[in-house]
C-alpha cells in the first residue's frame, strides 16, 4: 500500500474493518455461506 500516504490508511483500515463486520452480521442473519460452514452446534446458537 505504497500508493496510500500514512495520513490516509487509517481511516482506510477504519472502512475496511466497518465493511467486513457488516457483511460478516448480513452473512449470519441471511444464513450465507460462512454461516453455513459453522458447525451444526454453532448454527444452532446463533438461531435461537
Amino acid at each position: 500500500m505504497k500508493w496510500i500516504s500514512g495520513k490516509n490508511k487509517k481511516p482506510l483500515v477504519v472502512f475496511i474493518l466497518l465493511f467486513l463486520f457488516i457483511a460478516g452480521l448480513l452473512d449470519i442473519i441471511f444464513e450465507g455461506l460462512v454461516f453455513q460452514l459453522l458447525p451444526e452446534a454453532v448454527q444452532a446458537f446463533l438461531k435461537a
